[in-house]
């Protein structure tokens, strides 16, 4: 069924108009409006003109707003919006491969925050709510408004802030208008790729005495960039000190700790411990094209209508290709490790010996994805009468990723030599060093084939959305604003997955040519501090692993296709492709309906000498969700290899078909007042309730878990269409004071009642029934004639069953023992991450600070703010999240910020300097372990950039650009410093180019 969206056009100041934008109703009496449409003309341009802009923008505020303008046409202040809204007070961002892609503010994370559009929601294909600002180029951008208040006119989904992204509008700007640009750009984080092109354009003109315009803007962007990372890579396993590997006793579990003498300093029964599933070296290119375009043509027949019509379409297409090395602990009885005081204890050095040789594992991957999006716009203002006046906007948008590479939309092929005698891991340093008894001495002809995983994945959301919104000037009496809207926003994720679980090898060595196989070195590629095994009492070799192949893809894989037969199958008839059977795996459809509703009425006055003006509204929301969704289920679980444990089912067609449901609505008040109590000193205050919707993945029916599990069980999700959103009572109060052209201070405090929580601890679960062979009866018999290790344990089970019993047997493929779990045994345990609502409530309260400065007509300015942000309880790392331990009432994000900006524009002339900093913060309560958290730590950043205005040619602009010049890296740990979980390094950006404006 179709539906439509109503929401009001936002409201603003006479400055709006200077930036471009289209479609806003006069907020005061008809006099204001002649006036607004003279300062309309006014054209300032450079950094000054922008800073000015946007400080009379936020002068001039119904609420508490921030804003980013255009130094000029096609030019904003970063080539990545997101990087120059994290100069904004409060505003912090997450980067994906060094560029800025997800926006914070305030202490909530992107989900929480809207993201509009010229005033419209945006399709995101991600399963969040969160924009990625990665897909859109900043040059037909001209302002990028951030409102930390709500109105009633402002749609819901915002509890941090709305942001809304302005593009350029012909008719706001008179006149034939044009800027194109140029860039190259050299990349330092990349070992393979070269400098590579940015060309923008953007073209603007007016007809018919302005009462036609146009305006055609695209942009296309290549980038070449890669990615160094060390890495925990499944996560931490934490247990409390009590747990051991006495399977003898009752408090073993798989991935204890003995208690014996090789391990030094053992934590106490009484602290909590944690140990490592891997050490990950991981070295990733990855190339980028971006292509953007912008369509507007406007038509204003009379002074009382102008219409809007616009496209803009964004497509991103990333391919990515990496390499690394890796060993995965076995947790046998052989631990040697030296560990970290309680209560919170990590082992400074982690150790295993094996009895018998085990995987040194080398990993490649080569896929891409293509993001993919258009949103056809109309808009219709009409100035009914000198009282009334009504718009119109309505949209119809899609975002769509989709797998862009014969690999499908990612894919490992992994490949191992079965040498490792030992392996050793310090975590003293940043970078966790790994060591591997044989790892140096590993040959090409050792390598063998193991598992792999070639994905397929499709992800679209559909958003159809009308807006009708209207404005009655009661003349002295001030003005109403009201509004009706529907939102309907479709979200489509289908997923097949072609696995084999070969993990324990195929073939034979030499099955592969050594040639594909060029070595290369780890530990040099990494500038973090290492640790030296100072502090490692045990027998495990300590020589650092140095040495990675960087072997060829595709060789290996068309060789593998040709050897090694698979029951898994792709496209290609083999194991060793993806599929795009689509039917036969995940698929999922959301389907959110919103209508909604407000009014507001506005009054400006004054209380003696202090001019005022008053803003009271109320908005009504109401939701409804359907998910549909058909999941794979599971019957059998195969023990195939010492810690795998690989899940299939006997069924034709092992689809769950389910349809769930859920539904909300709310009233939400909204007041705003602000005051100029002495001449250029304001006061604003603020209250509001208002919502913060689950993202789309949250909402999703259906229970998806993993096709391969370990000893200590199996991983998965389920939705939940029936979450209701967080709700948040906010309370602001800033004062500003502008004592010069340009230059202003503000302080302002604000604080958010948030209740509603969204928590998604993992839970146990025997979801399936499914008999578990590696904690089964065969297995205590193993243990009862001394088979301690699983190797022993798998041996001994073959030996004593492989002839009598069907579920134990050889795998002819790779000649590994296979054993099935029969009747009896104990169900498979599997950790089920499941979102849920909690009746816990927090409270997070903050300080801004801000000081924007010019030096007089020295060229010179200065912009610097801090943003403080409490949040109330800290997680607390000695909760391990196991069954009677309390609810962590917690809020992932919250950090602290800071920026400082040297400006200097004169004599044609321009440079700015920018330092950007966020404090450590908690950025997931889970890792693929479990319920285990995620500490992103603090991290700094310096950019500059500097323009010469060619004086020879007018318009023609000469730049240079710097990103991260500094080479900053970023480290994320889980319960304690030591429990590295990713280190990943970049590099500097640099940028060349020339833009000339006419």
């Amino acid at each position: 069924m179709e539906r439509k969206h109503f929401t009001k056009t936002k409201l603003a100041s006479s400055l709006s108009l200077i930036l471009g934008v289209s479609g806003i109703m006069p907020a005061m009496a008809a006099d204001d409006t002649s006036q607004d449409k003279n300062i309309e003309v006014i054209q300032v341009s450079g950094i000054r003109g922008s800073l000015i802009k946007s400080m009379d923008l936020k002068r001039g505020s119904e609420g508490i707003v921030d804003a980013i303008n255009a130094e000029d046409i096609g030019k904003f202040p970063d080539s990545n919006l997101a990087e120059s809204l994290q100069r904004i007070t409060g505003v912090s961002i997450d980067r994906q491969n060094g560029e800025g892609s997800r926006v914070s503010v305030r202490g909530f994370g992107a989900d929480q925050n809207l993201v509009l559009l010229n005033n419209r929601q945006m399709p995101v294909t991600t399963g969040s709510r969160s924009f990625d600002f990665a897909n859109i180029a900043s040059e037909a951008i001209s302002a990028v408004e951030v409102e930390k208040t709500a109105q009633a006119s402002n749609p819901t989904g915002g509890i941090g802030a709305t942001i809304n992204v302005l593009t350029h509008r012909p008719l706001s700007s008179p006149g034939l208008k044009a800027s194109f640009g140029a860039k190259a750009v050299d990349d330092s984080s990349t070992d393979k790729g070269s400098v590579t092109p940015e060309l923008s354009g953007l073209y603007s003109n007016t007809f018919a005495d302005d009462k036609f315009g146009i305006s055609i803007s695209g942009s296309y962007q290549e980038r070449e960039s890669g990615n160094q990372q060390a890495q925990v890579g499944t996560g931490w396993r934490s247990f409390p000190g009590i747990v051991d590997q006495d399977w003898a006793g009752s408090n073993a579990e798989w991935g204890g700790v003995p208690k014996d003498a090789n391990q030094i300093n053992r934590p106490g029964d009484d602290d909590v411990y944690s140990v490592p599933q891997t050490t990950v070296y991981r070295f990733e290119e990855q190339q980028r094209k971006r292509t953007n375009g912008q369509l507007v043509l406007q038509y204003q027949p009379t002074d009382s209508i102008r219409t809007t019509l616009d496209y803009t379409y964004m497509r991103n297409d990333v391919d990515t290709q990496f390499h690394d090395v890796s060993a995965w602990f076995n947790f046998v009885p052989t631990q040697e490790s030296t560990w970290s005081d309680g209560p919170v204890s990590s082992p400074l050095v982690y150790s295993e010996l094996y009895d018998a040789p085990a995987d040194l594992s080398m990993a490649a991957g080569d896929y891409g994805t293509r993001d993919q999006s258009g949103s056809l716009g109309l808009n219709i203002d009409w100035e009914v009468s000198e009282n009334l006046s009504l718009a119109l906007d309505y949209h119809d948008s899609y975002a769509e990723r989709t797998p862009n590479s014969p690999n499908g939309s990612s894919s490992l092929l992994s490949t191992a030599a079965f040498v490792r005698t030992s392996a050793a891991t310090d975590f003293t340093g940043d970078v966790p060093v790994l060591a591997v008894g044989g790892g140096n001495a590993v040959r090409p002809q050792d390598m063998r084939v193991t598992g792999s995983v070639f994905t397929n994945a499709i992800n679209r959301s559909e958003i159809e959305q009308l807006q009708i919104s209207g404005s009655y000037d009661l003349e002295e009496a001030g003005t109403i604003d009201f509004g009706i809207a529907m939102t309907d926003v479709n979200n489509h994720s289908q997923s097949v997955n072609v696995q084999r679980n070969d993990w324990g090898g195929v073939g034979s060595e030499g099955d592969l040519d050594a040639a594909w196989f060029p070595q290369d070195t780890v530990l040099d590629k990494l500038d973090g501090s290492q640790g030296d095994f100072s502090d490692y009492q045990g027998s495990a070799a300590t020589d650092p692993l140095n040495t990675i192949f960087l072997w060829d893809f595709e060789a290996v894989r068309a060789r593998a296709a040709e050897l090694y037969a698979s029951s898994a199958i792709g496209d290609c008839g083999n194991g060793f492709c993806p599929s795009t059977d689509y039917a036969s795996d995940t698929d999922r459809f959301t389907q959110e309906e919103s209508q909604s509703a407000y009014i507001q009425y506005n009054y400006a006055g004054d209380l003696g000498d202090m001019p005022f003006d008053v803003h009271v509204g109320l908005r009504y929301e109401k939701t409804d969700v359907t998910s549909t969704s058909a999941v794979s289920a599971y019957d059998t679980a195969t023990w195939i290899a010492e810690t795998e444990i690989a899940l299939s089912s006997s069924a034709a067609d092992n689809r769950v078909f389910q349809t769930q449901t859920g539904d909300y609505d709310y009233l939400l008040p909204s007041v705003n007042f602000n005051i100029e109590v002495v001449e250029d000193i304001y006061v604003r205050m603020a209250f509001s309730e208002t919502i913060g919707r689950p993202d789309y993945t949250s909402i999703q029916g259906g229970t998806t878990v993993g096709t391969l599990a370990n000893r200590g069980g199996g991983s998965g999700e389920a939705g939940n269409p029936s979450l209701l959103p967080l709700e948040s009572t906010n309370y602001d109060i800033s004062t500003e004071w502008y004592y010069d052209e340009g230059s202003y201070v503000s302080v302002g405090y604000f604080r958010k009642d948030v209740t509603n929580f969204i928590s998604s601890n993992p839970e146990n679960s025997n979801l399936y029934n499914i008999p578990d062979p590696s904690n089964g009866q065969y297995v205590q018999e193993a243990i009862a004639a001394g088979a301690s290790t699983a190797i022993e344990q798998r041996q001994w089970i073959f030996d004593n069953y492989g002839s009598t019993d069907p579920n134990v047997s050889i795998n002819p493929a790779n000649g590994n023992i296979e054993i099935a779990g029969n009747p009896g045994d104990p169900d498979l345990n599997f950790l089920i991450t499941k979102p849920t609502n909690s009746d816990l409530s927090n409270v997070i309260d903050g300080w801004e600070f801000a000081i924007q400065h010019f030096f007089g007509e020295s060229g010179f300015g200065v912009q610097a703010n801090y943003t403080l942000v409490n949040a109330g309880d800290s997680y607390n790392n000695a909760n391990l999240g196991r069954p009677g331990d309390p609810s962590q009432n917690v809020i992932n994000g919250i950090s602290d910020t800071a920026n400082l900006v040297g400006i200097y524009e004169n004599y044609g002339f321009t440079a700015r300097i920018a330092y950007n900093w966020r404090d450590e913060f908690l950025n997931s309560q889970g890792q693929g372990t479990g319920a285990n958290p995620q500490y992103t730590e603090a991290y700094s950043q310096v950019d500059f950039n500097i323009g010469y205005d060619v004086p020879m040619v007018e318009g023609l602009t000469v730049f240079i650009e710097g990103l991260n010049i500094t080479d900053e890296n970023t480290r994320v740990h889980g319960r304690a410093n030591e429990q590295v979980l990713n280190y990943t390094q970049t590099g500097a950006r640099y940028s060349l180019g020339a833009r000339y404006t006419f």
